[in-house]
């Protein structure tokens, strides 16, 4: 057993599933479009810079979950699922991750995006495992923070190291380990594995990765 890690968006996804779950709500007149339309761009393009305050970011990111009944927010996801995410699936996506599965590794995508939103996305891909930044409940209601570490920049590799001494494993456990991306935010956690591999990536983990000699993958051409 060898082990598969996976950020989700613009790695897995051809798009930002943060991004367009707020833009959905947006669209749905759930949100104020001109109040979130302009935050939601202002955290996005942060992101791309590394700047992104994530503990800022949840604040906004998580407000509507603590605003709406469960019911109407899975219903609105369901909705979501079939209108943003599916499209932005590609073909290739889907065969890597089945490759890894298929040769028994022990998978799991490892994202900043909260496990509301990106829970049914990897189920959608067969993966198990999910380690996302966690919406934090009480009696079933969002209370709109974040519980836990953040999975995001170093976080991941608190994260990950977490769920695998859960299982009784750590690195050593794994003669092979890969971790995909798209972005420079995830470096710390790149760096730990024995396969880092670059997915169409941003200008600054591409120059890394040529220079470090990392596989770089396309999978939304």
């Amino acid at each position: 057993m060898q082990l598969a890690l996976f950020d989700l968006d613009n790695t897995l996804l051809a798009g930002d599933s943060d991004y367009e779950w707020t833009q959905f709500l947006v669209s749905k007149g759930i949100v104020d479009r001109d109040s979130f339309e302009r935050q939601n761009t202002a955290f996005f393009e942060q992101y791309k810079a590394g700047t992104l305050n994530i503990l800022e970011f949840l604040d906004f990111q998580l407000r509507p979950l603590a605003e709406h009944p469960r019911a109407d927010l899975d219903a609105w996801h369901a909705e979501f699922m079939t209108d943003s995410i599916l499209p932005r699936i590609s073909r290739q996506a889907r065969d890597l991750v089945r490759r890894h599965l298929d040769a028994g590794d022990l998978c799991a995508i490892v994202t900043a995006t909260n496990s509301f939103v990106t829970g049914p996305i990897a189920r959608e891909f067969g993966i198990a495992h999910l380690i996302g930044t966690i919406p934090a409940q009480e009696g079933g209601q969002f209370t709109g923070k974040p519980r836990g570490t953040p999975s995001f920049r170093e976080g991941k590799i608190t994260r990950v190291e977490a769920w695998l001494e859960s299982m009784g494993l750590w690195w050593g456990s794994f003669e092979r380990s890969w971790f995909y991306s798209d972005s420079h935010n995830d470096l710390p956690l790149l760096g730990l594995v024995s396969d880092p591999v670059a997915v169409d990536p941003d200008a600054t983990l591409r120059a890394h990765a040529e220079h470090a000699g990392w596989t770089v993958l396309h999978l939304h051409l």
